[in-house]
């Protein structure tokens, strides 16, 4: 058995692994692929449907909340975002908290003013900064829940008078919260969701239509609500994976119930982490993420060897980010908890034998 910690894509329910198997070779026994179902069959139809209402019905959203499956990854949602609600001359806040931050920041130049109202890119983003105003004229207020790359996470969502916009792409469903409070959600699939190819965007639809410019018609959110995302082929087998992962989560318990796990998973890293002589956590403690756990060996020389022998004992996908260096282990909704355990004995052996 491999026990899988990548960072995405990640880990699925291995029962959704299973059905999705049987569905690439005959969906519902009905003697065709899911890869080759048309999407304007009413079994199609029917599966974005369900998809659509699981997202709001796991995240309790009301009835201003649109969902849309989209194409082109959390990173389209960068320019999609500020073209939609920004105007040349529009201000908009930005929380630089990681690249991906950064990265969203550097599109929106194209389309408005974005203002960097605070950064935490001078520590190398081992930190959220907690002491910043957001201007009252500004659009909105984007941030990234959880940085990925760093592990760091937003445990208490900044409030804001403004539109409050959020990349929610590795942490997304992971704990509750009020998802209603935010006018705009984005996040790729492939890491609490479902397979890659799909990018999840939950829109307050009172917020569209409010700038001057013209949109083309297939960056424009309200087209996409018009056609039920489906203005052009969507990604079938990406939808069909998300409707399989999302059902699992409702008959795990929903956000609740993941949340408890996913604590109780993160509580036993981070606790052998700050236990063993031989490793150090990356961020600071008040921001660590639950869903990226990042760490470092005090003596790098051992980092190569402690890799290896995670290896050997088939754990893949802890080797940290480039840019972090040191290591990352990805707790997301479908990591068991007898997997992280395992990662705990591994480093508590390794120290007996170091």
């Amino acid at each position: 058995m491999v026990y899988n910690f990548n960072a995405g894509p990640s880990i699925l329910p291995t029962e959704v692994f299973e059905e999705a198997a049987v569905a690439v070779l005959n969906y519902d026994n009905s003697g065709l692929s899911i890869l080759e179902y048309g999407h304007r069959t009413p079994a199609f139809e029917g599966i974005m449907q369900e998809a659509r209402q699981l997202i709001k019905e796991l995240m309790h959203l009301d009835d201003n909340h649109e969902v849309l499956f989209l194409h082109g990854g959390a990173s389209t949602q960068f320019m999609q975002v500020p073209m939609n609600l920004l105007d040349v001359k529009d201000i908009a806040a930005y929380t630089d908290t990681g690249v991906w931050a950064a990265k969203a920041i550097k599109e929106a130049k194209l389309f408005g003013k974005p203002e960097v109202v605070c950064s935490s890119k001078e520590k190398g983003y081992t930190f959220l900064p907690k002491d910043f105003a957001v201007p009252n004229d500004c659009k909105y207020l984007h941030i990234t829940t959880n940085n990925t790359i760093y592990g760091t996470q937003w445990q208490k969502i900044p409030v804001t008078s403004n539109s409050l916009i959020a990349d929610m792409s590795s942490d997304i469903l992971s704990r509750e919260l009020d998802f209603n409070a935010f006018d705009l959600i984005y996040a790729g699939a492939q890491k609490n969701i479902g397979a890659a190819g799909v990018t999840i965007v939950v829109v307050n639809k009172n917020i569209l239509g409010k700038i001057k410019r013209n949109i083309p018609t297939m960056m424009d959110y309200r087209n996409h609500i018009a056609e039920g995302s489906m203005l052009n082929t969507p990604p079938v087998f990406a939808v069909y994976t998300c409707m399989l992962t999302l059902r699992w989560l409702k008959k795990l318990g929903g956000v609740k119930a993941i949340e408890k796990i996913n604590n109780e998973k993160a509580a036993l890293l981070y606790a052998e982490i700050d236990r063993n002589n031989l490793f150090t956590g990356i961020v600071e403690k008040e921001d660590r993420s639950k869903m990226n756990v990042t760490f470092v060996m005090n003596d790098k020389n051992k980092e190569a060897a402690f890799l290896q022998f995670a290896n050997d004992n088939n754990i893949i996908g802890i080797k940290g980010h480039r840019s972090a260096g040191g290591f990352r282990a990805s707790l997301y909704n479908a990591m068991p908890l007898s997997s992280v355990k395992l990662l705990v004995d591994l480093m508590k052996e390794f120290e007996r034998n170091n």
